[in-house]
């Protein structure tokens, strides 16, 4: 028994075309059959008041750390937020499972059918493995001591393990420039494979003042977690620029938060490739920097846009519309059908998932949203939510 779904439009996950006269037939598990003309259809047709979309693709998200709403204070800054982190994580598996349970259960309803998630830990194995959305699992690695890159390394390794022991795909990446040390950088450059690998980058002007001049916020962090910074001569360029020679070989790569990103940052990462994603969270910026990424540049530039919720340490909500009308009100020219395509295809074959997500084509699963209340179809309002429908 198929399903027909007669929307008001129809976002493909490339395009926003008129539904009125377009009926999408799906499978009663959500494959699509066959995209038809209204006329083909018949009566049985369910009617959908709003724009028709693929699922969304939460390109970055820390799940593990959902029990953290609301625990930080906004505006802190990154380096006084990284420092609140590590105390405030720590709480029973109990609740950190129940956390986890509510902020996946949430992003479902939001319309997200896959998520890049950052694991330091095994706390998200649980949820992940009862297949309510698909992931992607960034083991992440940081050590800012170099003599302890090995272990470091191992530590790693043995995470991704118990991840891909229960079939749930997982590699190892370097958490951000400045805590992860050129000789862990080598080491985890022998590991990507043909994994897409995510880094997050240049999410305060200290990151790019510390590489460059070896001044700043992060020269006091690494101060107070007593490592000596001897090692660590000043590469005289930004922090992107600093690492990218360590990510030269890597099949995809996403970089998360970009608010310091510059043009010549942008180029130098599409020189040597090709297949690069930056991951826009603004949301996140918003709560801890007060800032918002270079949109508009990355644009100019034909970059490949993605976006994430990052964590709700860092945000008030889980939701991929709701990172769109922040995106928006900063940047009221760009075209609704632009946005979407971050969300939906771009985030899917960022993940490498195009084959089953990101839009609507015979074949795929990719999961329906509808989204509702907008202005003139094309912009979305305050009062703009998206409904899982498949």
């Amino acid at each position: 028994m198929y399903l027909n779904f007669k929307p008001q439009s129809l976002f493909t996950g490339h395009e926003i075309i008129d539904g009125y006269n377009t009926v999408v037939v799906t499978t009663q598990d959500g494959t699509i059959v066959d995209v038809i003309n209204a006329s083909e259809a018949g009566e049985d047709c369910k009617v959908l008041d709003g724009i028709l979309s693929p699922g969304f693709i939460n390109a970055h998200c820390h799940l593990e750390l959902s029990h953290l709403k609301s625990a930080i204070p906004t505006n802190t800054g990154l380096s006084e937020f990284v420092k609140q982190i590590i105390p405030k994580r720590a709480a029973t598996l109990e609740v950190i499972e129940e956390a986890i349970e509510a902020a996946e259960t949430e992003m479902y309803n939001n319309g997200i059918v896959a998520v890049g998630d950052i694991c330091n830990t095994a706390d998200t194995i649980a949820a992940k493995t009862k297949g309510k959305l698909a992931y992607y699992n960034f083991i992440e690695i940081y050590g800012l001591d170099p003599l302890l890159a090995a272990q470091k390394m191992n530590e790693g390794l043995l995470l991704q393990a118990q991840f891909e022991a229960v079939h749930l795909k997982a590699v190892v990446v370097p958490h951000a420039p400045y805590s992860v040390p050129s000789a862990l950088l080598q080491l985890l450059a022998k590991k990507y494979g043909s994994h897409t690998v995510s880094m997050h980058n240049q999410e305060t002007k200290a990151e790019n003042d510390f590489f460059e001049n070896k001044i700043g916020a992060f020269v006091d962090m690494y101060a107070r977690v007593g490592v000596d910074l001897d090692f660590f001569t000043p590469t005289k360029t930004t922090s992107l620029q600093s690492v990218l020679p360590y990510l030269r070989n890597t099949a995809k790569t996403i970089w998360v938060h970009n608010s310091f990103t510059s043009e010549s940052d942008i180029k130098a990462v599409q020189a040597t490739n090709t297949d690069a994603y930056w991951c826009l969270c603004p949301s996140a910026n918003q709560y801890i920097e007060n800032t918002m990424p270079p949109v508009q540049l990355l644009r100019e530039q034909h970059a490949n846009i993605v976006v994430g919720t990052d964590s709700y340490a860092s945000n008030w909500s889980l939701s991929m519309l709701d990172e769109l009308k922040k995106i928006q009100t900063y940047n009221p020219q760009i075209p609704l059908a632009e946005m979407l395509t971050w969300i939906t295809s771009n985030g899917a074959r960022a993940l490498q998932m195009e084959d089953k997500l990101g839009s609507i084509e015979i074949g795929k699963k990719p999961g329906l949203v509808l989204i509702k209340n907008l202005l003139d179809l094309h912009q979305l309002t305050s009062n703009s939510f998206a409904k899982r429908i498949l």
